[in-house]
Parts: structure tokens; sequence; C-alpha cells
């Protein structure tokens, strides 16, 4: 049982990881698409930051999801 429970915790803080990683692109993208890109570029990278902030925000859910929702007999 302990063995499961520390091999779920790795699993949230990976994805937690990730989650931050995704955002920290996303924002720089955001950034960039916003100051300094113009025409076409700017656009594209906009489109491409906002969808990893979205994919960011979806693996935080599931990451938060598996701690808030564990049955009290697995706490």
């Amino acid at each position: 049982m302990a063995a499961n429970q520390a091999s779920q915790a790795a699993t949230r803080r990976r994805r937690q990881l990730w989650a931050g990683v995704l955002a920290l692109v996303g924002l720089v993208l955001l950034i960039i698409g916003l100051t300094v890109a113009d025409g076409v570029a700017a656009w594209v990278e906009v489109v491409v930051a906002i969808l990893l902030l979205v994919t960011s925000y979806i693996v935080q859910h599931l990451a938060r999801r598996e701690t808030v929702y564990q049955s009290d007999d697995r706490r």
C-alpha cells in the first residue's frame, strides 16, 4: 500500500511539474507573440500559447483531482 501511495505522489508531482513547464512556455510565447512578433507569426504564437496554457490548466486539474477526491481510507 505504501509503494502505491508513493507512486501516486510521484505521478502527482510529475504532473504538477509538467503543468508548470507548460504554463511557463505558454506565458513566454504569449509575451513574445504580443510584443515582438508581427503578422502571421504573432497569431500563431498567441494561439499556441493559449493552447499550452489551457493544457497546463487541465494537467493541474487532473493532478489536484487525484489528491482532493481520494477516498478517506487512501489518505
